[in-house]
């Protein structure tokens, strides 16, 4: 299947001149709280996340709403956090980019974390991919894909998206 890139084009300029508001009125929310993703294993996960991406836990309690599944958080600064679950008891497949599911979770370092980062993964073995100098791609231990980016909050490739 092909992709018909001048109709892409137009159909985004036409999404942005019906929907992109110069006077854009304030969001209903107070920023992102947490996101969710499962992990197989919590230990490994705790080793990736805090010891390889210095993302600190911050707790780590039984799910509410599955009882002897852990519910475990990781800050990724600004007030936001990352959160995981297991399952131990249920048989989950592996990691899969579907319709309407994860694609990746992009999280702003700073310049200089970036390339200590980009170090440690790499001292790690854990395979990567840098695009545009400020952006770097790489997999969780179960398969989640994450960027971590150079730019501020609110900016992507020097362009503002806020």
């Amino acid at each position: 299947m092909s992709i018909d890139h001048p109709a892409v084009e137009t159909a985004r300029e036409r999404i942005k001149a019906e929907h992109l508001r110069e006077h854009r009125p304030p969001s209903s929310a107070r920023g992102l709280h947490h996101f969710a993703l499962i992990s197989s294993d919590v230990e490994t996960t705790i080793a990736f996340y805090q010891d390889l991406l210095e993302f600190p836990l911050t707790e780590i309690f039984d799910n509410r709403d599955h009882r002897g599944s852990n519910h475990f958080f990781f800050d990724v600064g600004n007030g936001s956090l990352l959160a995981f679950f297991d399952f131990p008891d249920l048989d989950l497949g592996p990691y899969r980019e579907v319709l309407g599911g994860l694609h990746h979770i992009a999280i702003s370092v700073d310049p200089s974390t970036w390339e200590r980062l980009r170090g440690k993964l790499e001292a790690a073995g854990v395979p990567h991919q840098i695009e545009s100098g400020a952006s770097i791609y790489f997999r969780d231990p179960d398969g989640a894909r994450l960027e971590l980016l150079a730019d501020p909050l609110g900016e992507m490739y020097g362009s503002r998206v806020r």
